[in-house]
């Protein structure tokens, strides 16, 4: 007999759509596979790092419960699309906008 599984909420909400998706062909599939062979590829370079930045590095991603490499490639990752933030900046800008809302 076979295994049954149980779908989670995102694949729930897919299924119950699965009418308006459109499949993608032609032009655009080869594009997508592109883009998804792309990403699968990984490659191995070398790099000289300060001791104290690599043993940070490695004790974040302890806390984190991932391997450094995989640490290092994430803030790379969210630095190259501009997701990576500066914490002094978000506090600061929370700071005014709620010195913002006081005033109103």
């Amino acid at each position: 007999m076979a295994k049954r599984t149980s779908l989670d909420a995102y694949e729930k909400r897919i299924e119950s759509n699965i009418d308006t998706y459109v499949p993608v062909t032609g032009a655009k599939r080869r594009v997508v596979d592109e883009i998804l062979k792309a990403t699968r590829k990984t490659r191995n370079i070398n790099i000289r790092i300060n001791e104290l930045d690599l043993a940070n590095l490695r004790k974040s991603a302890d806390e984190e419960g991932i391997p450094y490499q995989t640490l290092i490639s994430s803030v790379l990752r969210k630095y190259l699309a501009g997701r990576l933030v500066d914490e002094k900046h978000v506090r600061k800008s929370i700071e005014l906008l709620s010195r913002r809302e006081r005033v109103k």
